[in-house]
């Protein structure tokens, strides 16, 4: 079995990457997240998706290393970790009836393998409109202080929406399995074949 790295520290992403069995280490990529204002947020989530998979398979030259990042984006504007409760009601309260477009990029970094892959795949979303009181209730049950756009769509999220769009289910999570899948696959690492 290959050395395999996530160059990540997100819970929701190793839960994700824990799905396909594979054994893996988590390492923190240490890397500057800050964006220019005009960067495009698809551009910007593959960039720092390529960085954070390239610093750390410079220290792991062995290892497959996978970088992950993700953007979201309503009305130009894009969607942080709110970080405490009130910013998180009142972030929704902004996204109650509006559309928005979440771009989640992986990258597969192998220097022995001479391989760097990358990808971004798009979810679109419709959140429904909901009053400030939902809006409070469904942060004190999920508390999604530490994701992006203030919800958890694989919890009590995805009563938010009245419409969830991707070719990878998996992506909005923070990590698009699918696509990892055929990256990973070029490295020869193939979750079935070596269960």
């Amino acid at each position: 079995m290959q050395n395999l790295i996530l160059a990540s520290t997100s819970r929701y992403r190793a839960e994700a990457l824990t799905r396909l069995g594979l054994t893996f280490a988590s390492v923190a990529p240490n890397v500057d997240e800050q964006a220019p204002v005009q960067e495009p947020p698809a551009q910007l989530a593959l960039r720092l998706a390529h960085a954070k998979a390239a610093a750390v398979a410079r220290q792991n030259p062995d290892a497959i290393v996978i970088g992950s990042d993700q953007v979201g984006d309503c009305n130009g504007q894009r969607l942080a970790k709110p970080g405490s409760i009130e910013a998180a009601v009142a972030q929704l309260q902004k996204l109650s009836g509006q559309a928005a477009t979440f771009y989640t990029a992986v990258a597969v970094h192998c220097i022995r393998q001479d391989v760097e892959l990358g990808g971004v795949v798009n979810t679109d979303l419709q959140f429904r409109a909901f009053s400030p009181s939902e809006a409070a209730t469904y942060v004190h049950l999920d508390q999604p202080l530490d994701c992006a756009g203030s919800f958890k769509v694989e919890s009590l999220g995805i009563t938010l929406f009245e419409r969830v769009s991707a070719d990878d289910p998996t992506a909005l999570v923070g990590l698009p399995i699918i696509t990892l899948l055929d990256m990973l696959a070029t490295c020869g690492v193939k979750p079935l074949q070596q269960a």
